[in-house]
């Protein structure tokens, strides 16, 4: 068992060069069904719950890079950023991210009114807590748990399907990006200003960058550390000043307003930070991945079957919206994750689609952030009605 922090984080990084070195090396159509960052998360997931490393010996390696990276990760996609371009897709973003959003709270609903019984009929305010942490991150989870006074011992059951849960529908829809594109022939969703505002973005990025030298690497790589590191200073002295946002929304905001800036800077068209970004992208999926264990799936079994049961509910609806509305599967996915998953993961998922679209997860998690805490409150009052 591995209990040295150092030593955890060069076997995670190791596990995610080795796939990515695999896929280039053998060519193998193995790699076309199970892409390397599907493979990472899974492999990460199966050592973690075999115990390969002490949780808490490894927690505070764990707990100073996830963040630091993850925000220096997404300073570095944002320079590849033309936020001109991004803006044509507002109107299917938005409609995307509500049709998400709808299909959650009828999910968390349904849910209720079939596993009442197992899960007992005081269960919808801890899940009135969970709805708010699906439609935007923990931090309105916090809220509805302090606006319905929901004791922590109903909180630990919320607190489960939340990581569990949450961490199998991360791994599924990152795999499910092999499926984009019969999914978008089946629904007949018209791609054509999402690949187009993707060809442009990768095409600028191409064509701004020679040669990734040694000079340009260090200094972005610095550069994005540092914008990382006092984006969260900044960020939580915000959150003191002005606590109607939580620390990490006022991070990600200065972190997206840093690398909007920056990418029409020279900055911006220096070589590297497409390597630097898909290596922290890799990093920071192993970190997530290493803290979720399946044997977790034995804790509270009724709690972790009713979330599964949400997420196929609205998996379900999602689709179904998606055929009607012709939504495309890079929007139904980014949508998904950002009302689940929040800044945490939305930005994760779409730059594995495309580095050059992070900042549309950056903003529909930002979207979530706001109507999470008045969605998982109304989601619980009409759950309260069926109790």
């Amino acid at each position: 068992m591995i209990t040295n922090g150092f030593t955890y984080i060069a076997v995670l990084v190791f596990i995610a060069a080795l796939l990515v070195w695999l896929q280039r090396y053998t060519k193998s159509k193995f790699f076309d069904y199970a892409p390397p960052i599907v493979l990472l998360y899974l492999i990460t997931m199966i050592l973690c719950t075999l115990g390969a490393w002490d949780m808490e010996a490894t927690k505070p390696a764990y707990s100073v890079l996830k963040n630091n990276l993850l925000y220096a990760m997404i300073f570095l996609m944002l320079l590849r950023c033309d936020i001109r371009k991004i803006i044509k897709l507002g109107p299917k973003m938005l409609g995307g991210f509500f049709a998400a959003s709808v299909s959650i709270s009828v999910a968390f609903i349904a849910t209720f009114a079939i596993m009442k019984g197992p899960l007992g009929s005081e269960a919808w305010k801890a899940l009135g807590a969970l709805c708010g942490s699906w439609m935007g991150g923990s931090g309105n989870m916090v809220a509805v748990q302090a606006a319905l006074d929901i004791g922590e011992a109903d909180m630990a059951y919320a607190l489960v399907v939340d990581s569990i849960d949450y961490s199998i529908w991360v791994m599924f829809l990152l795999w499910a990006i092999n499926l984009a594109p019969k999914f978008n022939k089946w629904v007949k969703a018209d791609t054509t200003t999402l690949d187009e505002v993707s060809r442009r973005l990768e095409e600028d990025a191409k064509s701004n960058e020679d040669k990734a030298t040694f000079v340009n690497l260090i200094f972005l790589l610095g550069l994005a550390l540092v914008i990382s590191a006092f984006g969260q200073d900044i960020g939580a002295a915000l959150n003191g000043a002005m606590p109607f946002l939580d620390k990490a929304t006022w991070t990600v905001l200065l972190i997206t307003l840093s690398g909007l800036i920056g990418a029409v800077t020279p900055v911006g068209r220096m070589a590297g930070s497409t390597e630097l970004s898909n290596l922290l992208l890799y990093s920071v999926v192993a970190l997530l991945a290493s803290r979720a264990s399946f044997l977790e799936l034995t804790d509270a079994p009724a709690w972790i079957l009713a979330g599964f049961m949400i997420l196929a509910i609205h998996g379900i609806i999602l689709v179904l919206l998606a055929k009607i509305f012709h939504l495309d599967m890079f929007t139904c996915g980014v949508a998904s994750l950002a009302n689940i998953g929040g800044s945490a993961s939305a930005p994760i998922l779409a730059g594995a689609y495309s580095g050059a679209l992070v900042p549309v997860g950056v903003l529909m998690a930002l979207m979530g952030y706001v109507i999470g805490t008045a969605g998982g409150l109304i989601t619980a009052n009409i759950m309260s009605l069926l109790a």
